[in-house]
C-alpha cells in the first residue's frame, strides 16, 4: 500500500534532506540497535492508503524498549505489555464508547487497516535513547507528510495528544478537516486532566458519519 503514496514519497525524494537522512539511517541500523526494524520504518503508510484515510494520530518518537516499536504509533506487538499511555487510551475507549479492551493486545493494525494513521514524527530511535533521532530531516519529512495530507479531498480528523502533537495543527487547513486536541494520555499528563472524559472517540466517529463516511471500530479484542 506504500506505492498509494508515491506522489508523496517522490517528491520527498527530490528533496536534499532525503539523501542525508538515508546516510544517517545506514549508518545507524549498522552501528547501533535501532527501533522499529527498518522494514518496519513506515509501516503506517503500508497499512493506510491515502484513499482510505480518515483519522491520523500523532506520536513523537519510536519506543524504544526491545520488542516494542512496529512502525505504528502507541502501538505494541501483541502480547507486549501495554505502555501506559495505550492503558489511558484503552480505559478512555471503554468509557467513551462503552466497549470492552483487551489490554493484554496492544496491537493497533486494526485501527490502521479502517484509515486510522498512526504516524510518528521521528519514524526511529536507538535502544534505550528516546528522541536519540530528533533531526531536522525528519522534522522536515512530516511537515511534507502533513502538507500532503492537508490536501486531501476527503473529511479527515487528527487527533492531536499532548503539546507535541498539537504542534501540528499549523498544517491543518483544509475546512474538510476536523482537529480534536487533548492532553497527552500518559500518567503524568492525563491524571492533570485533559484526557479522560474528552470523549475523542465518539466525536471521531460523530464527524466521520456526518461527513458520509463509516465510523472506526474502536475495540481491540
Amino acid at each position: 500500500m506504500i506505492s498509494d503514496w508515491r506522489e508523496l514519497f517522490e517528491a520527498v525524494k527530490a528533496q536534499p534532506y532525503h539523501e542525508t537522512l538515508n546516510a544517517f539511517l545506514n549508518e545507524e541500523y549498522a552501528n547501533h540497535t535501532v527501533y522499529p526494524p527498518r522494514d518496519l520504518m513506515f509501516n503506517a503508510f503500508k497499512l493506510t492508503s491515502p484513499k482510505d484515510l480518515k483519522v491520523v494520530i500523532i506520536g513523537q518518537d519510536p519506543y524504544h524498549n526491545p520488542g516494542q516499536a512496529m512502525g505504528l504509533s502507541f502501538s505494541v506487538p501483541k502480547g507486549c505489555p501495554l505502555p501506559p499511555s495505550l492503558v489511558n487510551i484503552y480505559k478512555e475507549i471503554q468509557n467513551d464508547l462503552g466497549v470492552h479492551m483487551n489490554f493484554q493486545n496492544g496491537d493497533l493494525t486494526p485501527w490502521a487497516n479502517q484509515g486510522v494513521m498512526l504516524l510518528n514524527a521521528y519514524l526511529t530511535v536507538v535502544e534505550n535513547q528516546p528522541l536519540s533521532h530528533k533531526r531536522d530531516e525528519y522534522a522536515r519529512f512530516i511537515a511534507d507528510t502533513m502538507n500532503y495530507i492537508d490536501g486531501l479531498d476527503q473529511p479527515i480528523v487528527f487527533l492531536l495528544w499532548g503539546g507535541f502533537a498539537r504542534t501540528y495543527k499549523k498544517y491543518v487547513h483544509n475546512p474538510k478537516h476536523y482537529v480534536l486536541e487533548a492532553a497527552h494520555p500518559s500518567p503524568l499528563s492525563a491524571n492533570r486532566g485533559g484526557w479522560f472524559g474528552k470523549s475523542l472517540f465518539s466525536q471521531t466517529n460523530e464527524f466521520l458519519v456526518k461527513n458520509g463516511k463509516s465510523p472506526i471500530d474502536w475495540q481491540i479484542d
